[in-house]
C-alpha cells in the first residue's frame, strides 16, 4: 500500500501533568511518520482519574488544536485513547472447559467460550473487567501450548491475565473525549501502549518489565516466554517527587517542578555538594538558597519507594530473578539524571531508557525522541494493528480522519535536530537493499500485532450495554 493511501492514525495521552495528541502514518518501510504533534497542560486529572470534567475537556482541546496547528493539512475526529489510573488493577485466574464434540478440532469458539466464562470471575462491586488475555494454554495432558487451535483434545484450559477498572473512571474519560468534539476508537491500557512503542523482539524473548513513570502514576507491564505476564499501576509518580519538593524545601510547586527538571538527580551521591540554587523571596521576603545535595535526597527518597514497589510486584509474579532484558524505564520520569543507575541499585536488575523511536522514520526533531512520548507512540501502533487485521474499514475517501489526504509537514514545523537520539538510518543503495530493509521492518511489526493479538476484549465492550448518563 502506499504512502497517500495509509490511514492517519491520531493518538490521545491523557495525563495528569500533560495532554498529548499525536498524528502519524506509516511510510513503505512499515515506520511511522509523525504528522502533527500537539501538547498542552493537564487540568481536571488525578492521579490519571479524572477529577473535573471541563477542565479536562479543555486540555483535549488546546492539545488537538496544536496538533492541527502543527500541519493544517490535519482533520481529526477520530483518536485512540489511554487511559491508567490508580483504579486499574488486575489478577491471575485459571480456566478449564470440556468440550461438546471431542471429535473435532479445536476452533476459535472454543477459545471464545474459555474467555467468556472469565466474565464470571468475581472482581469488587463498582469495578468493571476491562479486558481478558489469555498467557497460556493446555490441551489435556499437554501444557504450555501457545495455540491450541487446530489440536484434539478433551479438555481446555488456560491461565488468564485479567484487567479491571472503575466502571465510572472510565466512562469519564471517555466522556471528555465526546464532549470534545471527538470519537473514541478505542481505549487502550496506557502500559501496553508504551511497551508497544519501545520494546523489540529481543526484549519479548528475553523478557522485561516496562516501566513507565508519567505525571500521575506509574504503570508496568511485565513480559516473559513471549507474552504479557502481569500489568500493574503504581499510585506514585513525578507529581508525587514535585510535592515532596515543596514542602521539604518550603518553595512553590512551579520552583519545585523547575527544579526537578533542571537541577535534579535520582542519585544523591552523584549530585555536587558545593552547589546551591537560589530561589527569589516572596514579597520583600530575603532569596532562599537551597542545597543540590538536599533536593536530591528528596528526589532519591521518593524514586526508591517506586521501585521498591515495582520489585514488590514482581516478586509477586515470582519474576524479579528472571527477567534477563531488564527493567525498560518509559514516560517523563525516565528523563531524571542517574535513573537508571538508582534502577539498577535498587531493583538488581540491568536497566535502559526506552524511547519509541523503535518504530518511528528517521528525520524528526529531537523532541519527538523522548521517553514522554512512548504512550501516544504505541496508540498509534494499535491504530494501524486494528486497521491490518480488518478491525477498521478504510474507504480512501472523505469521512474522517482516517480518510484525509494529508500533505507532508513544513520543513519548520519539524526541524532537523541539533543533536537527535540514535535513529537507525540506513542508506539504501539496491532494491536487495531496499527489500532487507523492508523485511527488518516486517518483523518489528510482527512483534507488535504479537502484543495486540493477546489482547481477546476491547475496552469499548464497556460502553455496548450500559447507557450513558448525562454528566454534570
Amino acid at each position: 500500500m502506499s504512502k497517500k493511501e495509509q490511514p492517519i492514525i491520531v493518538g490521545l495521552d491523557i495525563g495528569t501533568t500533560k495532554v498529548v495528541a499525536i498524528a502519524g502514518r506509516k511510510n513503505e518501510f512499515g515506520k511511522v511518520e509523525i504528522l502533527g504533534l500537539g501538547r498542552a497542560d493537564s487540568a481536571g486529572v488525578s492521579h490519571g482519574v479524572v477529577m473535573n470534567i471541563e477542565q479536562c475537556i479543555r486540555s483535549i482541546e488546546q492539545a488537538i488544536e496544536r496538533c492541527i496547528l502543527s500541519n493544517s493539512n490535519l482533520e481529526i475526529k477520530e483518536v485512540y485513547v489511554g487511559i491508567a489510573g490508580q483504579h486499574i488493577k488486575s489478577l491471575q485466574t485459571r480456566g478449564d472447559r470440556v468440550r461438546g464434540n471431542v471429535e473435532s478440532e479445536i476452533g476459535k469458539e472454543d477459545i471464545e467460550l474459555l474467555v467468556r466464562d472469565q466474565y464470571k470471575t468475581y472482581i469488587p462491586a463498582g469495578d468493571q473487567i476491562i479486558d481478558i488475555i489469555p498467557q497460556d494454554f493446555t490441551v489435556d495432558s499437554t501444557s504450555y501450548v501457545v495455540d491450541p487451535i487446530g489440536m484434539s483434545g478433551v479438555k481446555i484450559g488456560a491461565n488468564f491475565h485479567i484487567i479491571t477498572g472503575d466502571r465510572n473512571a472510565i466512562r469519564n474519560i471517555k466522556r471528555c473525549v465526546d464532549k470534545s468534539s471527538l470519537i473514541t476508537r478505542d481505549l487502550v491500557l496506557q502500559p501496553l501502549a508504551s511497551a508497544a512503542a519501545v520494546m523489540n523482539d529481543e526484549d519479548l524473548e528475553a523478557g522485561v518489565a516496562i516501566v513507565d513513570i508519567g505525571g500521575g502514576t506509574t504503570d508496568m507491564a511485565v513480559f516473559y516466554d513471549g507474552m504479557l505476564k502481569h500489568t500493574a499501576v503504581i499510585p506514585y509518580a513525578g507529581v508525587n517527587i514535585t510535592n515532596d519538593i515543596r514542602n521539604g524545601l518550603g518553595v512553590l510547586r512551579a520552583q519545585a517542578e523547575q527544579m526537578k527538571v533542571q537541577f535534579g538527580t535520582a542519585l544523591a551521591e552523584e549530585a555536587n555538594g558545593n552547589a546551591y540554587i537560589t530561589i527569589p523571596g516572596l514579597r520583600g521576603l530575603p532569596p532562599k538558597e537551597i542545597s543540590v545535595k538536599n533536593l536530591a535526597h528528596i528526589i532519591q527518597a521518593r524514586m526508591q519507594e517506586i521501585l521498591e514497589y515495582v520489585v514488590y510486584h514482581l516478586k509477586q509474579i515470582d519474576l524479579d530473578k528472571r527477567l534477563y532484558g531488564g527493567i525498560i524505564l518509559t514516560g517523563g520520569g525516565a528523563q531524571l539524571k542517574h535513573i537508571t543507575q538508582l534502577t539498577e541499585f535498587v531493583t538488581g536488575m540491568g536497566a535502559r531508557i526506552g524511547y519509541p523511536n523503535e518504530h518511528l522514520a528517521g528525520g524528526h526533531s529531537e523532541a519527538l525522541m523522548n521517553p514522554m512520548y512512548s504512550t501516544c507512540i504505541g496508540l498509534i501502533l494499535r491504530g494501524y494493528h486494528d486497521f491490518e487485521n480488518g478491525k477498521m474499514r478504510f474507504t480512501g475517501e472523505g469521512g474522517n480522519f482516517m480518510h484525509v489526504v494529508v500533505a507532508e509537514p513544513k520543513p519548520e514545523i519539524v526541524a532537523p535536530p541539533e543533536s537527535s537520539l540514535p535513529v537507525e538510518d540506513e542508506v539504501l543503495e539496491s532494491e536487495e537493499q531496499v527489500e532487507k530493509y523492508k523485511q527488518k521492518n516486517r518483523n518489528r511489526n510482527e512483534n507488535v500485532k504479537r502484543l495486540f493479538d493477546g489482547l481477546k476484549g476491547k475496552f469499548m465492550k464497556i460502553f455496548e450495554d450500559v447507557e450513558d448518563e448525562e454528566i454534570g
